[in-house]
């Protein structure tokens, strides 16, 4: 017996990834970009934007597998992964709003119509962004780089000794995290005064950081690409006024800090219209 294939069986079984928004796209930048699914990246356009898409099989991507996945820390690493590699291409080739991870449409009509409803706000961040890079600024506590505390005198024998010690060590690393704490906030002010906008995200745990001391600033800076070299010597210069901080420049990163909130993203597969 014979069965007829049903055209449209795929279509209903595979979703929509969006990486990202832009105001038009090059062929030849999209070229050889894998998508979140391991397929290649492609466009869908309605309101004078550009939706960068990946086709996602809704087994895998859709709402009830993206609650499961969700909390799987090894499939989310892979996930993020694959969704920044498309959005710091794009980023690279000129502005682009990336998407929320996991924001995800049933079909490309719903993608467009997306586009159709936020054309103002995606627009004005595109215009906003255009000319401009995210670099990041992180500093780092730099022990010893403050005044010790001075061992208190007294006696009471070897265990007292210790504790005055101890006591000694503690109040020095106190006050060498308050000292470094007030030159994190120094140095982004100084910092964000430069920056055409900034934002300062909350220090990194050391687990995650990887680095052998305390993270005290972790700020995002939006800046003009022809103005890198001053904003880099304005850090150095602030770096050799503030020694009790040891500060990183990173980037460039697609403007992950200065898009819209996730609230206003575009809704996951289930719950697009």
């Amino acid at each position: 017996m014979s069965t007829t294939a049903d055209p449209g069986a795929a279509a209903r079984h595979t979703g929509v990834w969006l990486h990202g928004v832009v105001a038009e796209a090059d062929p030849a930048t999209l070229a050889g970009i894998t998508g979140i699914a391991g397929t290649p990246v492609r466009t869908v356009a309605a309101a004078g934007l550009v939706a960068v898409v990946s086709d996602a099989p809704l087994a895998e991507y859709g709402e009830e597998a993206l609650r499961r996945n969700l909390e799987d820390l090894a499939w989310l690493e892979r996930a993020a992964r694959s969704h920044h590699a498309v959005v710091d291409a794009l980023s690279r080739a000129g502005a682009v709003v990336p998407a929320r991870l996991a924001t995800v449409y049933r079909d490309d009509d719903r993608a467009a119509r997306a586009l159709v409803e936020r054309r103002d706000e995606l627009t004005s961040t595109l215009a906003r962004l255009t000319g401009r890079e995210e670099w990041g600024v992180k500093g780092y506590v730099v022990p010893g780089a403050t005044p010790r505390a001075e061992e208190p005198a007294g006696g009471g024998g070897a265990g007292a000794a210790y504790l005055r010690r101890r006591r000694a060590q503690l109040t020095g690393r106190e006050e060498g995290q308050r000292v470094a704490a007030e030159a994190a906030a120094t140095v982004h002010t100084a910092l964000a005064g430069y920056a055409v906008t900034a934002r300062r995200h909350a220090p990194q745990d050391r687990r995650l950081s990887g680095a052998a001391t305390a993270m005290v600033l972790n700020g995002a800076y939006l800046i003009e690409r022809d103005r890198l070299a001053a904003f880099s010597a304005l850090i150095g210069a602030l770096a050799d006024r503030h020694p009790e901080i040891r500060l990183e420049l990173t980037g460039p990163w697609p403007p992950y800090s200065f898009v819209a909130e996730p609230g206003t993203e575009p809704q996951p597969v289930g719950e697009a219209a």
